[in-house]
């Protein structure tokens, strides 16, 4: 199996034309192409963690549903892409899974269709444990232990006995769900549990740095705590002899599958030193809480507990430096990384602004020498604009026909009325045309229209009166 899958390609389209960005990415960085997660995609989703906009409870719950898919490289594939997050995302997404009552529920997962189906499957089972103790712990103290502060005035270094002696233990449970992993060099056989690997390897880095100063911090409080501390703390310094020891065969595995040998601490001298302590520091803790309880014992010297407490504290504080080493090369590397983005940034801005100044030389070079592209461009607008007010005017009356004759003469030849009425002394007001001069002859034969008794009266040749006034040769 090798490539996107067409159902990869097909969700990858779905979320595209759905418009969900994170659900497309989340699906890119999970196809079924048996490789880790691409970085592109990640750093994608590291953005979206800091993105106030983006839905931090949908982020990881498309997580979760990509985990319910049945094929074991998608479903490693979500679980590291979940790690990577955890890692380098922002807190916000580590704060939502520590909030949930439940995250990867893989206890019985197998996937019996793939090839290696069988043996991922274990690796999957017990990477997706590793995680859920690592949001747990964060559920209980509120903090990641492989992001905080180290150093003399770290966190660890400056912790009070009550709450040191109930932190330790926390970071031993996520560290014996890290090292239960137990992958052998011939078994990290493909890209996907490579990625996972990886990120293991450098959360326990981190996870045991932490957990080494705070060892350190308790064991100089040692012989001021009461009797009940004393012995609590005896019990968490046994437990982290036996947890070095196995931290130390987990790394010579990182060092067979061709992790960089200067990013692996040195763990010969506290293992060394961890054979030594039964016969040296153990013993002086044991008797002195045997002392505690009343007990009668060989006591050491003041002397050489102290000088045995200075040399294994300094054994430790050597190997939590050694431990140090791999965070600032990975600083460094990142500013490395910021630095060369800046710089092909640079590039990018440098030949757009080349092919932008190419462009208007081309474009001055193809004008005549006294029309620059503005003036042209003002022509045109200018000649538009003329063209739409020539549209709209009012047309003038010499470009108008003359219809009033004729349109006048289809009428008949008459005025019904006797009275005289105002003669129409222009049609320009109408018709845009020349002033018509209406001329009218009435002749009115009264003993036709009333009878012989009436008097002949005739009207002959009566012009209508220009300003309106009755024509008085009626009421004669």
């Amino acid at each position: 199996m090798s490539g996107q899958s067409i159902t990869d390609r097909f969700a990858a389209a779905q979320h595209s034309m759905t418009g969900s960005a994170i659900s497309k990415a989340v699906c890119k960085a999970t196809t079924h192409e048996v490789s880790g997660p691409k970085k592109k995609h990640l750093d994608y989703l590291i953005h979206c963690t800091s993105e106030m906009n983006v839905s931090v409870p949908q982020l990881a719950d498309t997580l979760f549903e990509r985990t319910a898919n049945s094929s074991w490289v998608v479903v490693f594939k979500a679980l590291i892409a979940t790690h990577h997050l955890m890692m380098y995302g922002n807190e916000r997404l580590i704060q939502y899974l520590a909030s949930r009552n439940t995250l990867f529920n893989l206890n019985n997962f197998l996937d019996k269709g793939a090839l290696q189906g069988y043996d991922m499957s274990t690796f999957i089972r017990r990477y997706s444990r590793y995680l859920n103790e690592k949001a747990m712990s964060y559920r209980l103290v509120a903090v990641d232990f492989t992001k905080m502060k180290r150093g003399t005035d770290g966190v660890m270094r400056t912790m009070s006995t009550e709450k040191l002696i109930k932190t330790l233990p926390i970071i031993q449970n996520q560290l014996d769900a890290l090292l239960d992993f137990q992958a052998n060099p011939n078994e990290l056989t493909n890209g996907v549990i490579n990625a996972a690997f990886m990120l293991l390897f450098k959360d326990s880095i981190r996870l045991f740095a932490a957990y080494n100063e705070g060892v350190i911090n308790l064991l100089e409080k040692y012989f001021d705590l009461k009797k009940g501390q004393c012995k609590e703390a005896l019990d968490i310094y046994k437990k982290f002899l036996y947890r070095m020891t196995k931290l130390s065969e987990f790394l010579k595995v990182a060092e067979q599958v061709g992790i960089d040998q200067g990013d692996i601490p040195d763990l010969s001298q506290a293992v060394k030193g961890s054979c030594i302590a039964p016969s040296s520091l153990l013993e002086a803790l044991e008797q002195h809480l045997a002392s505690l309880e009343g007990k009668k014992t060989k006591e050491l010297s003041a002397d050489t507990r102290a000088s045995t407490l200075s040399s294994a504290v300094t054994s430790l504080s050597s190997t939590g430096m050694s431990f140090s080493r791999m965070d600032e090369k990975e600083r460094l590397q990142a500013l490395e990384e910021e630095k060369a983005r800046l710089q092909a940034l640079e590039e990018e801005q440098a030949r757009l602004q080349a092919l932008k100044d190419q462009r208007l030389k081309e474009i001055g070079v193809s004008l005549p020498p006294s029309a620059s592209p503005s003036t042209q461009s003002m022509g045109s607008v200018n000649h538009n604009t003329n063209q739409a007010m020539e549209l709209f005017n009012t047309p003038s009356t010499n470009s108008m026909p003359n219809l009033s004759s004729d349109l006048f003469d289809l009428q008949p030849a008459f005025i019904p009325v006797v009275q005289s009425t105002p003669s129409i002394s222009t049609a320009a007001s109408a018709w845009g045309g020349a002033a018509v001069q209406a001329e009218s002859s009435i002749s009115v034969d009264f003993d036709a229209v009333f009878g012989g008794g009436a008097r002949g009266i005739a009207n002959n040749g009566v012009q209508p009166a220009a300003d309106g006034k009755e024509n008085h040769t009626l009421n004669e």
